[in-house]
């Protein structure tokens, strides 16, 4: 992915966002929607020791439908982890 997308994305979310989360796709439809693809990054909680989590894997993706920019409908779909 090119790092022209990248910063365009860091302007649209909100902010920490990615923090948290990989980008990991930016496409656009047939319809002109551009379509944000996020992954939980792999971050112990506050307080716990990372050797002692065991990953459960991801929980089925979540797309969420945002305003329109520029007449431009924005969507993005995000994979979260399990609960330990």
């Amino acid at each position: 992915m090119s790092s022209a997308y990248e910063t365009l994305v860091r302007l649209i979310l909100p902010e920490g966002l990615l923090e948290y989360f990989e980008l990991t796709d930016v496409l656009t439809s047939e319809n002109g929607e551009l379509n944000i693809y996020l992954e939980e990054k792999n971050l112990a909680p506050s307080g716990y020791d990372k050797s002692q989590l065991e990953s459960k894997g991801f929980l089925p993706e979540t797309a969420i439908q945002d305003f329109p920019i520029r007449g431009h409908k924005v969507g993005s779909d995000s994979k979260t982890k399990l609960p330990h």
